[in-house]
């Protein structure tokens, strides 16, 4: 548990420090007159700190800027699904045990999220307690194991070790569509609607399209 804190730590606070080095060293370099090597940790800076605007500060996932970047790049040729993905209830989450555990359950949450991508694939922060699967290469049966297994992996987390009585558990709105045949932000707005669809159906639950008709795979726990 402390090495998974102190991976979050290093995550969170390791690029901002590398950035004021790299700014600190030009700076010297720059007073010695050496231009090159200053203009070298300079650009090292910058790709920092561009880097940086592109991850979530809190949670180290990408943020809601990286998906509108990438969504259009994807390679095409192949499906792609998105998950929208929602933490159940988290305003209960905070409102019972703080901020700070909140923030503490989001993080974890985020890790979770990200084990098991396919290539390509990857996390975004939504916003809140929101967050986005963009998964690319995967058949309509494919994305639909990998979204439940990821449901079941964090209602399954042991979240007592945590803080006792705290117990976490995600819906899901899983949109898939073959090559080049839907806007990504079009399918993204329907995993929005099938995440409410999930939430309705109990929560806990993954909810996608079965050709004509929202289907809803119910929990096992």
């Amino acid at each position: 548990m402390a090495a998974e804190d102190e991976r979050g730590a290093r995550l969170t606070v390791g690029a901002p420090d590398l950035l004021t080095l790299h700014e600190s060293i030009a700076g010297m370099f720059a007073t010695q007159g050496d231009w090159q090597r200053a203009y070298q940790h300079l650009r090292s800076a910058l790709d920092i700190a561009r880097a940086g605007s592109l991850r979530d500060t809190l949670t180290s996932s990408y943020n809601r800027r990286y998906l509108d970047q990438r969504l259009p790049s994807l390679p095409s040729g192949r499906g792609l699904a998105l998950a929208l993905i929602d933490l159940d209830r988290f305003k209960h989450v905070n409102d019972t045990y703080g901020h700070l555990l909140g923030d503490r359950v989001l993080c974890r949450v985020a890790d979770l999220l990200q084990e098991d991508l396919p290539a390509d694939g990857f996390c975004a922060r939504y916003g809140g307690e929101e967050f986005v699967l963009v998964l690319p290469g995967l058949d309509a049966a494919g994305a639909i194991r990998l979204a439940d297994a990821t449901r079941v992996r964090v209602a399954r987390h042991p979240w007592s070790e945590l803080q006792p009585g705290l117990r976490v558990t995600i819906s899901v709105g899983l949109a898939y569509a073959s090559a080049d045949t839907e806007a990504a932000q079009r399918q993204l707005l329907r995993a929005d609607n099938l995440l409410y669809a999930a939430k309705r159906a109990g929560r806990n639950r993954v909810a996608y399209h079965d050709r004509e008709t929202a289907r809803v795979i119910t929990h096992s726990e």
